[in-house]
């Protein structure tokens, strides 16, 4: 296992990610809103460092796809643009599978934490721009498969978990 983390995007030896990591598992996501489906191919970041890599270095995140971060249960959830080279939109995801709040355009680079303002069961990065394009908005419904779990109490208080873009 160490040399497939190594070879992934670990190449300075700190620890910290230096290049873009391979395409991770995909499934489809679907979002509904006032003016139709909009049907995604997204990227599903599972693990630690997986999810502390994300879209970092990559050059493009094109119209139909994205990444999905899923909690273990609902949580605060705090995003930054560090070494993302591309500008994303930051969907966050109630346990009842409605959008709670849209970060548009995040600037790429930027080290700025970028809130869900409370619990949220998933975080969806898209190209930036694009939920305004498609009229994608706060109560949207998302689905998809793994998005299908109830969570056992609702909501945590727990430390809030930082994740990179």
């Amino acid at each position: 296992m160490p040399a497939v983390v190594s070879s992934m995007a670990h190449a300075d030896g700190s620890g910290a990610p230096t290049a873009a990591q391979p395409t991770l598992p995909q499934e489809k996501l679907s979002i509904r809103s006032a003016n139709g489906t909009h049907d995604f191919t997204v990227e599903l970041a599972k693990t630690p460092h997986e999810q502390e890599v994300g879209e970092m270095f990559r050059t493009n995140v094109p119209a139909n796809q994205g990444m999905l971060f899923v909690w273990d249960q609902p949580q605060q959830s705090d995003m930054w643009m560090e070494n993302t080279l591309v500008s994303l939109d930051i969907v966050f995801i109630g346990a009842d599978g409605h959008i709670t709040s849209i970060t548009e355009n995040a600037v790429p680079q930027s080290l700025a934490r970028i809130s869900s303002h409370g619990p949220v069961a998933a975080t969806l990065e898209l190209q930036g721009g694009l939920t305004a394009k498609l009229g994608i908005t706060v109560g949207d419904v998302v689905t998809s498969p793994s998005l299908t779990h109830t969570p056992a109490h609702g909501t945590t208080t727990g430390a809030p978990t930082p994740h990179a873009g």
